[in-house]
């Protein structure tokens, strides 16, 4: 999600009301009105533009207000966070999103920008081309980081890297070395942040009695980029590339008749 400046690590959960869309990268907050005001109306000046991922129907959507708590109330027992229901405009389920209260006014009560998603859309990956056992341990991390609970979200990614591992040896472990440092350069990720990533990935396969480092949301976001980055290399681009070359190889099989077959031309290779 879009977050603002003003936490030097923001939750994933959470999300920034003056962005055109709410995704994981962080990108600056700029000035903006949210209130509510005495007739219990919401205003902010960039209702056109709030969109987020629907947790319902998997959308990247508008969302609409549609319930507002009643101003009297608010004044009455002055709650430090507020919670507000918006549609989402794809398929018109109900949305419920937590601001915290700047100030209270006489005539307005005044909102943060930054929001909480009290439901999150779940993180979504291709499995196709992965081992079982490396799928399940990474489908337990994504579960872990949707309910928020990133230590346990690294702990689950420390087992799907030693799990991918054991299944490509060192030279694939290797491999994956280099495209995480490449990641480093690409994403420009900080230094103290890249040494937590490595020390997760890569610390155990250093020092099997190495401790996990803690993360926070910001940085549990970073890892779960560049986790999906390394099944992506390892696993799915391969299988991918294969079986394109596989299909374009049956086509030029049928309908060449000079050319052997794919199992006598690998009869030939071999031979």
């Amino acid at each position: 999600m879009h977050t603002s400046t003003a936490d030097a690590h923001p939750d994933p959960r959470s999300g920034n009301m003056d962005t055109t869309r709410y995704t994981q990268q962080f990108e600056p907050r700029t000035s903006m009105s949210l209130y509510i005001d005495s007739a219990s109306h919401l205003h902010h000046d960039q209702e056109k533009n709030l969109v987020l991922t629907c947790p319902h129907c998997l959308t990247v959507s508008h969302i609409t207000p549609v319930a507002v708590p009643r101003f009297e109330d608010l004044q009455l027992y002055r709650p430090k966070q507020v919670g507000l229901v918006y549609m989402c405009d794809a398929c018109h389920s109900p949305i419920f999103l937590r601001f915290t209260v700047r100030a209270y006014g006489s005539s307005r009560i005044e909102l943060s920008p930054q929001f909480t998603e009290v439901e999150r859309a779940r993180e979504k990956f291709s499995f196709a081309y992965v081992p079982e056992d490396v799928e399940l341990l990474f489908r337990e991390a994504l579960t872990c980081f949707w309910q928020g609970a990133f230590n346990a979200f690294a702990s689950m990614c420390r087992r799907t890297a030693q799990a991918m591992f054991a299944d490509l040896g060192e030279a694939g472990r290797l491999r994956l070395f280099d495209e995480f440092n490449a990641v480093r350069e690409l994403a420009d990720i900080a230094p103290e942040v890249f040494a937590k990533l490595k020390s997760v990935l890569f610390g155990a396969e250093l020092d099997a009695r190495s401790a996990l480092p803690l993360l926070d949301g910001y940085e549990a976001g970073i890892m779960l980029e560049v986790a999906k980055d390394l099944l992506y290399e390892a696993y799915v681009r391969k299988g991918k590339l294969q079986q394109a070359i596989m299909v374009r190889r049956f086509f030029l099989d049928e309908t060449n008749p000079n050319v052997p077959p794919m199992d006598q031309r690998a009869q030939l290779s071999a031979g």
